[in-house]
């Protein structure tokens, strides 16, 4: 960590509740789309994207200045990974402080949202881990690493909030797995038995594919913009005392 972030516990506080408030979009909307378009799972699908499109861009916006806005354990892993080569990114608890309050966060997010719509937190019947599932989740992991990590290398950070959002929304449609391409959103899901839930079960082979994912990101960037691990003080919006505090 360099000495202009702000204190650790400040960024988790943030990582906590952006990624608490993430889920809650996901679940909520999820659940809003069935009720408002019960027979109708395409428009469900579409009511579902486009709140999590405009959502995680306010949040990305909201917390990306105290924490970088990670909300996704593997964002947080990968900026230490490449840190490493450069002295810069998470240092390794911060790493564990960041997952630990992602994963907390998420699990909360669910809750918050069976409790606005008054439904009953329960563990998901939704099994989705097959093939081309799980395929879909390496495509859509490797995309948003590339894609965070090539903004910051390229002094794209202003956009960064739109176009992660943008993403996300796209791969909601291009994937066939939707697009969790995130652990700590994935374990968050398992608690909401409604349109946006995940099984127990599926969850083992979801969060490996999102590591393959990951990995393979981590091979793009190398190939493509070899600057990148000095950027990871950056990601996903660079955060510093000075900003909070102004």
């Amino acid at each position: 960590m360099t000495s202009h972030q702000p204190p650790l516990w400040r960024r988790a506080i943030a990582e906590l509740l952006g990624t608490c408030l993430l889920v809650s979009i996901v679940v909520g909307s999820g659940i809003a789309a069935q009720r408002l378009s019960p027979n109708d799972v395409g428009l469900q699908l579409l009511e579902n994207s486009t709140a999590t499109v405009l959502g995680l861009t306010v949040l990305i916006l909201v917390f990306g200045r105290v924490s970088g806005a990670h909300f996704n354990p593997l964002v947080s892993a990968v900026d230490w990974t490449l840190g490493r080569h450069s002295g810069s990114g998470l240092a390794l608890p911060e790493l564990g402080a960041y997952v630990a309050a992602q994963t907390v966060g998420a699990i909360g997010g669910s809750v918050l949202a069976n409790a606005m719509f008054e439904v009953g937190t329960s563990i998901s019947g939704t099994d989705r881990a097959t093939g081309g599932h799980l395929l879909g989740e390496v495509v859509a992991t490797a995309g948003l690493i590339v894609l965070i990590f090539a903004l910051a290398a390229t002094k794209q950070g202003a956009v960064a909030a739109p176009a992660v959002g943008a993403y996300i929304g796209a791969a909601y449609w291009f994937t066939s797995s939707t697009s969790f391409a995130n652990p700590a959103v994935t374990v968050g899901r398992i608690f909401s038995d409604t349109f946006a839930g995940i099984a127990p079960g599926s969850v083992p082979g979801f969060v490996l594919a999102q590591l393959v994912g990951a990995a393979v990101g981590l091979g793009l960037l190398a190939l493509l913009f070899p600057s990148a691990a000095r950027a990871a003080d950056d990601v996903v919006l660079p955060h510093s005392a000075e900003a909070t505090n102004s």
